[in-house]
């Protein structure tokens, strides 16, 4: 089974090998953009929505890739439309924003998702760039119903234990006071869970083949080039790079998955897939593919959650005072086991239903981070937005920040304000889908609630068995957070060279 649409794929292909190799390098790139201003000049006139000057692929692929986020922002600036169009070499992207753009983008049926991320994000691994192919798989359905059964609520109930002894080991390595970086440490949290959910057990308790696996999604992320998506035929280091570590991933996986084939069945995910008469290839798939969906932005939603807690200390009392709560009502307080096995006692209805005030935080969290560019592929003919045609094969984008950041939907948009969302305020409703945290219209979220979960894990640990505060380099509570890079096209991290830790001292046990 394939989480791409590999027919479509094949049909609208845009990067194709040539049928004869150019001698140099600089002779491909030379001919891509003489090949690109041809069909700028020729395509010019017939384009409905307004193009953004005569970008060539050195002014438009850097910036596009490398300053996404402010790459946009500039061109509505320039343009003053709520549509605006150019050239990715060979790709023609649509910029939208607004209320009718932002619904369209997210209901229309016609805007593929996965064809938009493959060839503009590209940082999940694609077994076919390796040469296992797969039979293609028109019913993306399948693949939703398979993510949904792997993670119920039954399901996550009977490894809530599991969780905690996993997030707990990784903590106790920690040590009992000390520094560490959130977005290194913290996020290790949630690639453990993740793989526990995702995967075996017998993955998910061996350290080093789980950092092996880390650090392959790493150079996935760190490759993900403008070369590498877009002159896929062109020998790089960073295409090289790519391949090598979905290779090792592949290798890695098809060892745990035929090891499972021979065992005794249980309730893990590979044994699971196993059961519905998935091959060796089509599990180590998708099992890739679900784990790289839990990395995306759950780790740095986390790791921000934490940091936003510790800078406004009136709702870091909420939260403790709701994880105090649940303590008290949900086990047995004189019980002279450790914290961790206590907590792992509350039932998964009381994490789910029982922190409304961390619910709130988690929600203006993701709201703060989370304004990347979405992005999707147009398959439908005739396709208007705003009154604008996007022809067929044209890619469309989405910044998440036209609503997460719009003064008029929400007030001081940059400050940190759960109460924007209490009943009768519900600043998210102002319009159509102003909040996008957890995805909309077509394209929810499907691992919301295991996404929650993970995270409210880490905070009640955290928060029930720790003193933590936020340091910087010099281990000194900065005056501010720092800023969230929304140019970084994969993860919401702190922008470079402003990095901040995490200062803790165990106090329970």
């Amino acid at each position: 089974m394939s989480l791409f649409n590999e027919s479509t794929t094949a049909s609208w292909t845009l990067f194709p090998e040539p049928s004869v190799a150019l001698p140099t390098v600089a002779g491909v790139l030379f001919s891509s953009i003489i090949l690109y201003f041809s069909i700028d000049k020729l395509s010019r006139n017939e384009k409905d929505v307004e193009r953004l000057g005569s970008l060539s692929i050195l002014t438009a692929c850097q910036p596009f890739f490398n300053q996404r986020a402010d790459f946009l922002k500039t061109g509505f600036e320039k343009t003053r439309q709520k549509l605006f169009s150019f050239k990715v070499l060979h790709a023609t992207v649509v910029a939208v924003r607004g209320e009718t753009a932002r619904k369209a983008f997210y209901d229309t049926r016609g805007l593929d998702l996965e064809e938009g991320y493959r060839y503009l994000m590209g940082s999940a691994p694609i077994l076919g760039d390796i040469g296992v192919e797969l039979e293609p798989n028109q019913d993306i359905s399948l693949f939703n119903k398979y993510i949904l059964n792997l993670l119920s609520k039954q399901r996550m109930a009977e490894t809530l234990p599991t969780f905690f002894d996993d997030i707990q080991a990784r903590m106790d390595g920690w040590g009992k006071e000390g520094r560490i970086d959130p977005f290194k440490d913290v996020y290790d949290l949630i690639f453990q869970t993740t793989i526990r959910m995702a995967t075996c057990r017998e993955l998910a308790t061996d350290m080093k083949a789980m950092t092996k696996l880390r650090e392959q999604y790493w150079v996935l992320e760190k490759n993900a080039t403008p070369t590498a998506l877009l002159l896929q035929w062109l020998p790089s280091s960073a295409k090289r790079n790519k391949l090598i570590a979905t290779k090792d991933l592949h290798a890695t996986m098809r060892t745990y998955v035929e090891n499972r084939k021979g065992a005794t069945p249980n309730s893990d995910a590979i044994d699971f897939l196993l059961s519905k008469g998935l091959k060796t290839d089509e599990v180590v798939e998708f099992v890739l593919n679900m784990t790289f969906l839990g990395l995306i932005n759950t780790g740095c939603s986390a790791c921000w959650t934490l940091l936003y807690l510790s800078f406004h200390m009136e709702w870091k009392q909420k939260v403790a005072t709701e994880v105090n709560a649940i303590i008290e009502k949900h086990t047995n307080t004189s019980s002279p086991e450790p914290l961790h096995k206590r907590l792992a006692a509350v039932p998964i209805s009381a994490w789910d239903e029982e922190m409304p005030a961390l619910e709130l935080v988690l929600r203006e969290t993701l709201r703060l981070i989370l304004s990347p560019t979405a992005l999707r592929r147009n398959f439908q003919e005739n396709l208007e937005i705003d009154g604008k045609r996007i022809p067929i094969g044209n890619f469309v984008a989405y910044s998440l920040g036209d609503a997460h950041m719009n003064p008029d939907i929400y007030t001081d948009p940059t400050e940190f304000d759960p109460t924007r969302f209490d009943p009768g305020r519900e600043e998210d409703k102002k319009e159509t889908y102003a909040y996008l945290g957890w995805g909309g219209g077509r394209h929810p979220c499907l691992g919301i609630k295991f996404a929650k979960l993970e995270i409210k894990i880490i905070v009640a640990l955290l928060l029930a068995g720790y003193e933590y505060d936020v340091v910087d380099e010099r281990g000194e509570r900065p005056e501010r957070l720092p800023d969230t890079d929304f140019n970084d096209i994969h993860q919401p991290r702190p922008v470079a060279g402003d990095p901040c830790y995490l200062k803790f001292k165990r106090i329970v046990d």
